[in-house]
């Protein structure tokens, strides 16, 4: 069962949303690709819907054939990652208003992470090739979109 809606927001503003997650918890994707997205793992929620009050706020960059990663035109605020077809996809845990909210449950593409960090609470961790394997080839074992 999903949570309610929640509210949200970019940096500065210009962006408000409202998303529903799939449950109250939150990953980390220590990829290549979220890594330089988001300057550090990206920290997302699966959500099933996400609606904006002014789209015209928001762009969207294609990161691959089959993956397109959304932020604020304004201030640059990473907000999403979602399959072309949005059919899956993810919210940037701390652009929800009460990111406090979300447990830490699992950290993803762990075989990428680098070695200058670490995470202190106890997660469940996945190689890419864990979670081509849960989520199915949707993009390619080294194109995570």
């Amino acid at each position: 069962m999903s949570a309610p809606p929640l509210s949200g927001r970019c940096l500065c503003g210009a962006v408000r949303f409202t998303a529903t997650p799939e449950k109250m918890t939150m990953d980390a994707c220590h990829c290549t690709m979220c890594r330089r997205w988001a300057g550090a793992p990206a920290m997302t929620v699966f959500c099933t819907d996400l609606k904006f009050e002014d789209e015209s706020a928001v762009g969207v960059y294609q990161s691959s054939d089959w993956a397109e990663r959304g932020f604020c035109k304004t201030c640059g605020s990473s907000l999403f990652w979602r399959t072309r077809d949005h059919k899956l996809f993810t919210v940037s845990a701390h652009a929800f208003d009460d990111p406090g909210q979300f447990q830490f449950d699992v950290e993803i593409y762990i075989d990428e992470k680098p070695t200058n960090y670490a995470f202190a609470n106890p997660t469940r961790k996945m190689t890419g090739a864990e979670v081509v394997a849960a989520f199915g080839n949707i993009g390619g074992a080294d194109d995570h979109g």
